[in-house]
């Protein structure tokens, strides 16, 4: 079941790229409160990249899964002191939204593992209620972390304000979009910009994400009330 869905959000996310003329991007499927069996059956259909909101229920999915060929991003706001474990458990944080957490994932990543990737989060609505910083401030903390031999700047992350009408988050999107263009130029290892979820990857994608995060589309409704 699980399969037949993941097959179709993979043909739509094509057909939206093809419309749009763009690659298709990434999927990242959010896991954050499905239980390991459904990240296992998804595994087995094909799907690699999972999203955790936070560090203790991922590193226990990871322990029942015990696969290597997974990889986990942390989607979810990152608390200082949760810092050095999520450097050891997960492939990419995606949610780095201030520079008192860069020297912290640097010094926690082990020497004999890859750099860990890192996205800036942006609070692209300057909502109070959000995570990430101004999106002024971006440039600052993509400098330092560029200098963390540790970490890798893959680029940027977004949620934008919710809106009754999916299309009237396109504008953050776009924002989003150039402030990308921005980094990848001085930065050419920046490749990656996450933005667009279930109800609206499709405007995303043409306004030129490189990665979804997609959870209801591929899982059904959550267990518990959460974000997508």
């Amino acid at each position: 079941m699980l399969a037949d869905a993941l097959h179709e959000v993979l043909q739509r996310l094509d057909n939206a790229a093809r419309s749009a003329g763009r690659p298709a991007p990434r999927l990242l499927a959010v896991s954050k409160t499905q239980a390991a069996t459904a990240v296992a059956e998804l595994a087995a259909a094909g799907q690699r990249a999972f999203g955790e909101n936070y560090v203790q229920e991922a590193l226990a999915k990871q322990q029942t899964l015990n696969g290597p060929d997974l990889e986990w991003h942390l989607i979810g706001h990152l608390q200082s002191n949760k810092a050095a474990i999520a450097a050891a458990a997960f492939d990419w944080v995606q949610t780095l939204d201030r520079d008192k957490l860069i020297p912290l994932l640097a010094r926690a990543r082990a020497p004999d593992r890859p750099p860990l990737n890192v996205l800036i989060q942006v609070n692209i609505d300057d909502e109070s209620s959000k995570h990430g910083c101004r999106p002024q401030d971006a440039a600052v903390l993509a400098a330092a972390i560029a200098a963390q031999p540790r970490l890798a700047l893959r680029g940027l992350m977004a949620i934008p304000a919710p809106e009754p009408d999916p299309e009237g988050r396109r504008a953050a999107f776009r924002r989003m979009k150039g402030l990308f263009d921005e980094l990848a130029a001085r930065y050419p290892q920046a490749d990656t910009l996450s933005m667009g979820m279930s109800d609206d990857y499709a405007i995303a994608i043409e306004e030129g994400a490189t990665m979804v995060r997609v959870g209801t589309a591929l899982f059904g409704r959550r267990p518990m009330k959460a974000e997508d």
